[in-house]
């Protein structure tokens, strides 16, 4: 695997990522909240009409696009490991920026996804 293609493949699982963090902020939005005691139809309208939920959309296709760039130079099964890095992505945004718990078992889970997409990238 050249370097390009790695740091290209880590940028797509950082937009990737970034797609959840902001649908996870979109449905923090007051009026989302609101209606999940309302029922799934309301709900969904919510969700509809939450701007962060469109921007997380938006970031998510584009992390698609870059995905399937990837796909079309390299093995799935080299590429489809460094999914794993969105772990460890996601959890510095939760404990980070949403103030989430972090547990031991969190971070050892994470260090252990972390190690096998080392293990896999070396194999490349």
């Amino acid at each position: 695997m050249t370097l390009s293609l790695l740091l290209l493949l880590l940028v797509t699982v950082a937009f990737s990522a970034c797609g959840q963090l902001a649908l996870k902020l979109g449905v923090m939005n007051p009026a989302v909240e609101a209606a999940r005691g309302e029922g799934v139809w309301r709900f969904l309208a919510s969700v509809a009409a939450a701007p962060g939920v469109w921007v997380g959309l938006a970031i998510y296709a584009g992390s698609v696009g870059l995905w399937l760039w990837v796909l079309s130079r390299t093995d799935l099964s080299v590429a489809y490991p460094f999914v794993g890095v969105s772990f460890v992505i996601t959890m510095l945004f939760g404990a980070l920026l949403l103030h989430e718990p972090v547990t031991f078992g969190r971070v050892a889970g994470t260090l252990l996804i972390a190690a096998g997409c080392v293990l896999v990238a070396r194999s490349a």
